[in-house]
């Protein structure tokens, strides 16, 4: 799959714009703070209606502006497809894919796959669980349909159980309606816990191989799910932990409590890796996305590296750009130096200044 071209409206620095893209490689090169960023969110906003920046939709409009419209032309095995989204500062966003509304902003996840590497994802390993948890399901939101489903249920419940635990220190009859919510709870949380493990085993297939060629041979990866309450106790430990949950007015029992370790030679690399080692497992874990994409999809993802280049020594740099070919990709960077050095092939460069486009070749 590829995205052939997006025209923006009133998007963060950019009134107007439009831009065709190079099926292979893509380089915005410039300052910073120039509108680099914004052209990558933009892309993958189109395709996920979230940003990676999780910014809301109203910090992506004009400040000017009450809307703006991102249409993205897409190709999929053959056939286009068009993506019309209008983003409001008071209302929810509009959808269109071919010209027809959706009525839910779920219904396009799927129709374009984006792998997403920014600086910050480096940080993912030493950071809190939270990254590590919407590392997992940005990405098998994307991929599963059902998963999201069940995402989405869940994480409502979890809203509505949470209100419900405030209330119920003023009005203790409440308590009588907390098994409903437990019941719901533990139907679509048992999904999600499955489906992470799943997704975990086989992420796991593949970053073990690509890691160690990064390493040469020196560290061997493997990926744990820490799953706060497996799928067989999830809702005794619901029963067991609500005096704790009534008392925090808030669920502390459930999937989004988990987390994913990294263990290198044994050694869990969140608590005692070297910066060096949590870098290069962020690497593995990015690449081996792809290569789950291609093998669940049958097609290959959009790759957006956002300024990742100049966080990585010249090894992971070839490793990476090496890894890359025969995928549409789009690259942040402040210079070509890095690019010509590794004798990368360019196919079309754009110079971003100050919220507008050039393209030089």
């Amino acid at each position: 799959m590829i995205i052939k071209s997006m025209s923006l409206q009133n998007y963060r620095n950019y009134k107007t714009l439009c831009l065709d893209f190079d099926p292979n490689t893509n380089i915005f090169y410039g300052d910073n703070a120039q509108g680099k960023t914004n052209i990558l969110e933009a892309v993958y906003v189109s395709g996920t209606t979230k940003s990676h920046r999780s910014s809301k939709d109203r910090e992506m409009i004009c400040f000017t502006e009450e809307e703006a419209h991102i249409c993205t032309l897409m190709e999929k095995r053959g056939i286009e497809h068009k993506i019309d989204m209008h983003l409001r500062k008071n209302r929810s966003k509009g959808i269109a894919i071919d010209g027809i509304p959706i009525k839910k902003a779920s219904e396009l996840f799927g129709m374009i796959h984006f792998v997403f590497f920014s600086p910050e994802d480096l940080s993912m390993i030493k950071n809190g669980p939270s990254e590590r948890r919407r590392f997992l399901d940005m990405e098998l939101c994307q991929l599963d349909k059902i998963y999201l489903h069940h995402l989405s249920n869940y994480n409502k419940i979890i809203l509505q159980r949470n209100r419900l635990l405030k209330e119920i220190l003023f009005r203790s009859d409440y308590r009588e309606v907390l098994d409903v919510f437990n019941m719901q709870l533990v139907q679509y949380g048992v999904q999600v816990i499955q489906r992470r493990r799943r997704f975990t085993k086989e992420l796991n297939q593949m970053i073990g191989q690509i890691h160690n060629h990064l390493t040469g041979g020196r560290e061997q990866l493997t990926l744990g799910y820490d799953s706060n309450a497996d799928e067989y106790s999830f809702e005794t430990m619901l029963k067991e932990n609500l005096e704790r949950d009534l008392k925090q007015k808030t669920t502390t029992t459930g999937p989004h409590r988990d987390d994913l370790s990294f263990i290198v030679n044994g050694i869990d690399i969140r608590k005692f890796g070297s910066q060096g080692q949590q870098r290069t497992a962020a690497l593995s874990l990015k690449l081996s996305e792809i290569e789950l994409v291609k093998k669940v999809t049958g097609d290959t993802p959009v790759l957006l590296l956002d300024d990742v280049l100049s966080e990585l020594d010249s090894n992971r740099q070839n490793y990476l750009l090496n890894s890359i070919q025969n995928i549409q990709t789009m690259i942040t960077c402040t210079g070509l130096d890095e690019l010509i050095n590794n004798r990368f092939s360019i196919n079309k460069i754009y110079r971003v200044l100050d919220g507008k486009v050039i393209v030089e070749n």
